[in-house]
């Protein structure tokens, strides 16, 4: 543990640090369980002073505060930790699971307001994640998700200029695909299975959001790229609020560029492939 941080700790918590246990994820740094002389136990989330720390912890207070998604409590939040309550972990997404986490995000979606974007940048995966507050859904997920993270991929010399051209050029007719939302929702941003909680047969909680205001299509599309939620979990979301025609077939993996541009940008490799095969099943 670096120093300083047992200090940070055992303040905020009022009780010695006994142990710290790594545990798994951890994109922007360390995560860890800490066992506390109390008997509590904590987990701390530790970075660099640019890791966004501050800034994760600034959006599970708003989801806290705007929704009835279960997140941790922050504790403290600063440039270099993130401290937060232990929630109960451990379980698997079957069918009963998948139902809870419908009824839960379904009900996070349904926080809406009448412009997309935040009034804060957030981040995703540790990137910048800019949210201009704009009127029209389509002019703001052209610029500031597609071409701003494929400018990103690119600067990074992970997105090859031809694949860039070909990129501009379907962001330029979006309009042949999706259409306005009549309201722009709050969504978790970073919905895939590492971020999803449970334990005992319900959903516990979800962490490392990347929060904006959205059509809630993107969310339900980013939960399919890595099979998080399958057919339970949209069964029963479409009890809750029905699915327009036409997402599964084209605007699911439309949706999915911005993720699969985020991967581009921090890793490279079969991401670029990826995002070539959506090009190409779109006709560019």
């Amino acid at each position: 543990m670096r120093a300083g941080i047992q200090e940070i700790i055992e303040s905020v918590t009022g009780s010695t640090v006994t142990r710290a246990v790594k545990l798994g994820g951890g994109c922007v740094g360390d995560v860890a369980r800490i066992e506390l002389a109390s008997g509590k136990t904590v987990v701390a989330k530790t970075g660099d002073a640019d890791s966004g720390l501050a800034v994760e912890g600034m959006m599970l207070a708003y989801l806290r505060e705007n929704s009835g998604l279960p997140v941790p409590d922050v504790l403290h939040a600063s440039g270099e930790i993130l401290l937060m309550s232990d929630l109960p972990s451990g379980g698997g997404l079957d069918r009963a699971t998948q139902e809870h986490a419908a009824d839960l995000v379904a009900a996070l979606h349904n926080v809406t307001r009448d412009r997309f974007g935040f009034e804060a940048e957030t981040v995703i995966g540790g990137l910048p994640q800019p949210n201009p507050e704009t009127v029209s859904w389509i002019e703001f997920f052209r610029d500031a998700r597609l071409l701003y993270m494929a400018g990103e991929a690119e600067r990074a010399g992970r997105l090859p200029d031809r694949l860039r051209a070909r990129l501009d050029a379907m962001a330029a007719r979006l309009t042949d695909w999706i259409g306005e939302p009549t309201a722009a929702s709050l969504i978790h941003g970073d919905m895939w299975t590492g971020n999803v909680l449970s334990h005992g047969g319900e959903i516990s909680g979800f962490i490392d959001p990347a929060i904006y205001y959205a059509d809630p299509e993107i969310e339900l599309a980013f939960t399919t790229m890595f099979g998080t939620f399958g057919d339970a979990f949209f069964s029963r979301y479409n009890e809750h609020r029905p699915l327009a025609p036409g997402f599964f077939e084209e605007r699911r993996d439309l949706y999915n560029l911005y993720p699969l541009l985020v991967h581009v940008r921090l890793f490279g490799g079969g991401y670029v492939s990826s995002v070539e095969r959506t090009l190409e099943r779109f006709g560019f």
